[in-house]
């Protein structure tokens, strides 16, 4: 027998009484809306701080991101500046990070003690005229995502793996 053949037998007020009876939970009108306001009460309880927790770490983590994304600003100034001055820009196979703070002073950058990112200065040609900036932190919340920032000579800052995303 074809679907259609079977939809055209079917009975609708057979249909309605046996969905009415395989739902009916033996309550009037009044103690249905009442359970039914109550479950909805209590998937609010559930999940709204559930979502409002998700959204939160994504706050946190956004608000940590913005350490990078200052020193990398602050690199991108103090080499212009340096360039201007000595004709390349400055390189150094150190990074940089709280556990050593001093390793960009050449360009007058010191890390704070508190920093959760280390940073590095690398080129393709020397510094003659480019350099890419990094900022690298494995630590901004429990997972294993590691996030990374980059700058170049031109001031281009982006995210290359971003922990927020996450």
């Amino acid at each position: 027998m074809a679907d259609s053949e079977f939809i055209n037998q079917l009975d609708p007020q057979q249909v309605t009484d046996e969905a009415t009876a395989l739902f009916d939970l033996g309550l009037d009108d009044e103690k249905l809306v009442k359970l039914l306001a109550f479950v909805a009460v209590m998937a609010m309880i559930v999940i709204l701080p559930v979502l409002a927790l998700s959204d939160s770490k994504r706050t946190d983590i956004k608000n940590k991101q913005s350490e990078a994304r200052l020193i990398l600003k602050q690199i991108y100034a103090m080499q212009k500046a340096y360039k201007l001055e000595k004709g390349v820009y400055w390189i150094t196979a150190s990074a940089a990070a709280a556990s050593y703070p001093n390793a960009f002073t050449t360009i007058k950058i010191e890390i704070m003690p508190t920093a959760r990112y280390s940073y590095t200065i690398s080129s393709t040609d020397a510094g003659v005229n480019s350099y890419v900036a990094t900022a690298t932190c494995g630590i901004l919340d429990e997972d294993a995502q590691v996030d990374t920032w980059t700058i170049n000579q031109f001031g281009v800052l982006m995210v290359t793996s971003d922990d927020a995303s996450t």
